[in-house]
């Protein structure tokens, strides 16, 4: 159960990354950093956080808490990505950290205790945690795209009012 429960995580991880990513190529350059309002983040600036916290959560999680000293979560709240490089490079990073622990896991591992902020867990309720916390930033992501494209967004689900043709075809 253990080898299907890291495939099932896997699985989902990269379904939710494929979400964003597919807002992002829904939309122009400038669109990363368009934040709504003051106390709003723009797209580049979730990233940087999702990507600060994979790094940090996902290395070395056998040997060091999950949120490092040389992490400043802080920062990742600050427009420090210039441009859609810097932002997909940053976005890559952090998904990469992730995957490369994820593949390296053996069902063994899913019981045993790691540290986030000095508190025990295993790490399939760390793997749970992130799920959670990834996907939320991503709806973000999405809305925040939604929000900027208006009407040309195309949907990543089942668009509005056409759930009924959408069965139609899928059955």
């Amino acid at each position: 159960m253990g080898e299907a429960y890291l495939i099932s995580a896997k699985k989902q991880f990269l379904y939710y990354k494929s979400l964003a990513e597919k807002s992002f190529d829904q939309i122009e350059e400038k669109d990363f950093f368009y934040q709504p309002n003051a106390g709003s983040n723009s797209i580049a600036i979730i990233v940087n956080h999702l990507a600060g916290n994979m790094i940090s959560r996902w290395t070395d999680i056998f040997t060091t808490d999950g949120e490092k000293p040389w992490r400043n979560r802080d920062s990742e709240f600050e427009e420090v990505l210039k441009t859609k490089v810097q932002v997909m490079e940053r976005w890559n990073a952090g998904w990469q950290c992730l995957f490369e622990t994820l593949d390296n896991l053996k069902s063994v591992d899913l019981d045993r205790i790691i540290y986030i902020r000095n508190e025990g867990q295993t790490v399939m309720e760390a793997i749970l945690r992130q799920m959670a916390h990834y996907p939320h930033h991503i709806g973000q992501i999405i809305f925040l795209a939604k929000l900027i494209k208006g009407e040309e967004f195309a949907s990543l689900s089942i668009p509005k009012n056409k759930s009924n043709t959408y069965y139609q075809n899928k059955f």
